[in-house]
């Protein structure tokens, strides 16, 4: 019997609909996404390596992503693995012949991260230095006669015997361990000591092998990595140490030119610079060691992310320019820089020169992390890696740049993406994402990972919103410190009005907005459901903060608060403090609220996650939810709690935001995970 054409098109196009629903991105398939982490291009400019972060099996133990090891060739583009499975590779770096790639990791039965090299030729590794305790950093003087590497100092017998008699209490904050510069002789094979007492953070090796450039700070604490890491110069050969800058404040790489003679490094403007990201350039020989250092971004619209030198007059540095990134040179006398890769070409993640060409990471709106190669001189930028090809039968919603003005007639970027089945004059639901920091920027490319919901929101027809609100990084120096002692102010403001123009714009739907994040995010989101909680229907609030009070006083990093987020101290104010603490506006809390934590995060500590659980809980008039993840700290690292942040922060904007459920009521909560 034939069936009727009207009943055969119903069914045709409810195949099409399934089809349509299953090429989508969902909190599932993201832990399917592979994405390029670096890339090196070789010294004779045959060869290119890089290493790829492939997610962990759910069927392994939980954990983190394991980091390959892949080799193109460039004159066919062909790729090859040259380390892959259950391995976590990291700096690699050529050897001066380009046959052999040295790289950090623990393989086999390795206790701590050693060093390795590998031979292009047979793919066998070699381990060239076990340190007795890790090593974090490493590089070969350009005449490999040694190497000069970052471990650990060893831990103080005394802590090894009390512990073995069960005396475990542990005195906080003065028990670390000083990281430690080396220098490992090739020849003699040993090794030697350069520094103590002090903690080397970054450093590079002088082109005649004789000076390392260190970046360093007193105490192996996360405070001093922020703040107060400095300049100095060691002789190689004497171990002399010498403070070549007293650098104006945060500071995030040094590189010497290729003849010695000039070293540029990225810091912060000055002490209260919240973002290092302007551009200096020094003579190396310490003579103007205490002169006024010239700013070669000053009054930039942008922030400095990386730097090298293309010679010995000229440096390159990338750069974050409000929602793009961007290649720039610079001459050591000139006043302007020049772009030599333009915006919207990529989205860098990271970058090496070798001679004219750079290798990059970077990703596009259309896809995750990849490599590329882009020529200096012909100014191509090619793509060399393919490495989620089942991403060309995913449907991908629109994505753009959007400017908004604020209140205060500021212009503020921020990035939009569509409902994956927009239709013009209809009204979405949104979601709006608040990134942390708030020194960050959200930027034109790939927008969706587990904390970030991007397409897969998409999918499921909302509008995903990311504003760069003022404070954040790559609009320049003033536009950061327009939040400096004002936080959850001026800059709260951005996002409602960003939020007001896509309502005005009769793109969403004003009873079905919204807000989640991370860190500051977090913080934001927390601010959003009590003091404009008549604005938000919904809530996801990841390690976030509830009490500025509290929180200065618990955090890991209570000076770089001080000196560039406040500018005061709690008891120099205690009312503002208060007044910007979520916390005192809980009895106005309308607005369900989802909130999510590390269990031994030190940044944001877990007690912030109570204090506004606790607060919401009494006061509060909309359901709440608090999870603990065991073994977190600031950002989840297992997968495990990954896939459970991703599918139960969605579960819960589709709860509240779609009507999935009832608004006085809880989602379940447990998940029956989807994986085998």
């Amino acid at each position: 019997m034939k069936r009727p054409f009207a009943v055969l098109m119903i069914v045709f196009l409810f195949q099409l609909l399934l089809i349509a629903q299953t090429n989508v991105l969902t909190s599932y398939n993201i832990f399917n996404i592979k994405n390029v982490s670096a890339v090196e291009v070789s010294p004779d400019l045959n060869y290119a390596v890089y290493t790829l972060n492939v997610p962990r099996s759910f069927s392994d133990k939980p954990g983190s992503e394991y980091r390959e090891l892949h080799l193109i060739n460039l004159t066919d583009r062909s790729s090859r693995p040259l380390i892959e499975g259950a391995v976590n590779i990291n700096s690699i770096k050529w050897r001066s012949d380009s046959q052999k790639i040295t790289f950090l990791a623990r393989l086999g039965e390795d206790k701590t991260t050693c060093l390795y090299q590998i031979s292009i030729d047979n793919g066998k590794s070699e381990k060239i230095l076990s340190a007795g305790k890790s090593i974090s950093s490493y590089q070969f003087s350009n005449d490999e006669t040694y190497f000069a590497y970052v471990s650990t100092s060893n831990v103080d017998n005394r802590k090894g015997k009390l512990v073995s008699k069960g005396f475990d209490a542990e005195v906080f904050e003065e028990e670390y361990s000083d990281l430690n510069l080396y220098m490992y002789d090739v020849e003699k094979k040993e090794s030697r000591q350069l520094t103590e007492g002090v903690s080397v953070f970054g450093f590079q090796i002088s082109p005649d092998s004789k000076f390392i450039a260190a970046q360093i700070a007193i105490k192996n604490l996360v405070d001093d990595s922020y703040m107060f890491k400095r300049i100095f110069l060691i002789d190689v050969e004497s171990g002399k140490r010498t403070q070549l800058i007293d650098n104006p404040g945060k500071l995030s790489a040094i590189s010497f030119s290729p003849d010695g003679k000039h070293i540029a490094f990225v810091s912060g403007a000055n002490i209260n610079d919240a973002v290092s990201g302007s551009l200096f350039i020094i003579p190396s020989d310490n003579s103007k060691r205490f002169e006024n250092i010239r700013n070669y971004t000053k009054g930039f619209i942008g922030s400095v992310t990386g730097v090298e030198w293309l010679d010995n007059n000229t440096v390159l540095f990338s750069s974050e320019e409000g929602v793009y990134t961007t290649l720039r040179t610079v001459k050591i006398d000139d006043k302007e820089s020049e772009i030599i890769l333009e915006p919207g070409k990529v989205t860098l993640y990271g970058f090496s020169l070798q001679k004219t060409l750079i290798g990059i990471s970077g990703n596009s709106p259309e896809h995750p992390l990849e490599a590329f190669l882009f020529d200096t001189e012909s100014k191509q930028l090619d793509r060399l890696t393919n490495s989620n090809p089942w991403l060309k039968d995913i449907r991908l919603a629109k994505q753009e740049r959007i400017v908004f003005t604020a209140r205060d007639g500021l212009e503020i970027e921020g990035v939009l993406i569509y409902p994956l089945n927009y239709k013009e004059g209809n009204r979405y639901p949104l979601i709006t994402y608040i990134h942390g920091g708030p020194e960050a920027c959200e930027q034109n490319g790939w927008n969706t990972s587990y904390g970030k919901w991007g397409q897969i929101a998409a999918a499921k027809d909302y509008f995903f919103f990311l504003p760069n609100y003022r404070a954040s990084s790559g609009r320049g120096v003033d536009f950061t410190m327009m939040g400096f002692g004002d936080l959850a102010g001026k800059e709260f403001d951005d996002v409602i009005d960003g939020i007001d123009y896509l309502i005005e714009k009769g793109m969403v739907d004003k009873n079905k907005v919204g807000i989640g994040g991370g860190s500051y995010g977090g913080y934001f989101s927390a601010w959003a459901a009590t003091k404009y909680s008549d604005r938000f229907a919904a809530a996801v609030v990841f390690v976030g903060i509830a009490n500025q009070l509290s929180k200065a006083h618990t955090t890991d990093i209570p000076l770089e608060d001080y000196y560039v987020h406040w500018g005061i101290y709690p008891h120099e104010n205690f009312e503002l403090y208060l007044d910007r603490s979520p916390v005192k506006y809980a009895a106005n809390c309308k607005t369900p609220t989802l909130i999510l934590a590390g269990k031994e995060d030190p940044r944001i500590h877990p007690s912030q996650s109570l204090e506004l659980y606790r607060t919401l809980k009494l006061h509060g008039k909309a359901p709440v939810r608090l999870v603990f993840y065991p073994g977190e700290g600031h950002g989840n690292r297992k997968n495990t709690s990954r896939l459970d942040y991703a599918v139960r922060t969605m579960q819960w904007f589709d709860y509240y935001l779609k009507g999935e459920g009832n608004p006085s009521n809880l989602p379940d909560k447990y998940i029956e995970f989807e994986i085998e």
